[in-house]
């Protein structure tokens, strides 16, 4: 869909530069890697949304190393882009342990 909306390869670019020189994890990732499709928003195009499942990871979570073996669990509310009058974006949390 890079020709329909996504982020350009410049700006994915700048991301993961970013990234690297914070030395960041990425806490979902850790949980999720990759290939697996992790998505945190869905487009309102669909006429059923969760039947076509096209979305993308616009929203991150990203921990300094040193919280790095705390984070316990990450959790992707995809229900409620499901609700009455959702966003396209849906919550995403971590849980740290102390």
């Amino acid at each position: 869909m890079i020709r329909v909306v996504s982020h350009t390869p410049v700006e994915c670019e700048k991301l993961v530069a970013a990234q690297r020189a914070g030395n960041w994890i990425d806490a979902m990732r850790a949980f999720v890697p990759e290939p697996a499709k992790l998505y945190t928003w869905w487009s309102y195009r669909a006429p059923d949304w969760a039947a076509a499942d096209k979305g993308r990871r616009l929203d991150h979570i990203w921990v300094a190393p040193e919280l790095g073996d705390r984070v316990s669990a990450i959790r992707v509310t995809k229900q409620t882009r499901g609700w009455a009058r959702p966003s396209d974006h849906v919550p995403v949390t971590a849980t740290v342990e102390a």
